[in-house]
């Protein structure tokens, strides 16, 4: 696996963390160490998003970044379910 793949595996993993810690704390509010891990995975979500982004361009694309030349290709693209496991 590239190091393109793992950056997005790692991010991925983040942000079902992140998810899961928002569910948990939904229940348990009050719970601190939740609320600590929480801050936690959300700075190294950052970390990494920071670390793709310096390596390999915008993490996120939007309609904005595509500029078409002489036709609408982003469909091309592998889809999510395509991707190199």
């Amino acid at each position: 696996m590239n190091e393109k793949m793992m950056l997005k595996r790692k991010i991925d993993a983040l942000d079902f963390a992140i998810h899961e810690m928002v569910l948990f704390l939904d229940t348990h509010p009050h719970d601190q160490k939740a609320i600590g891990m929480l801050r936690e995975y959300r700075r190294r979500r950052r970390e990494m998003i920071a670390k793709y982004e310096t390596q390999f361009g915008p993490y996120v694309k939007t309609v904005d970044d595509v500029h078409p030349k002489d036709c609408w290709n982003w469909i091309d693209s592998p889809w999510p379910w395509e991707r190199e496991v």
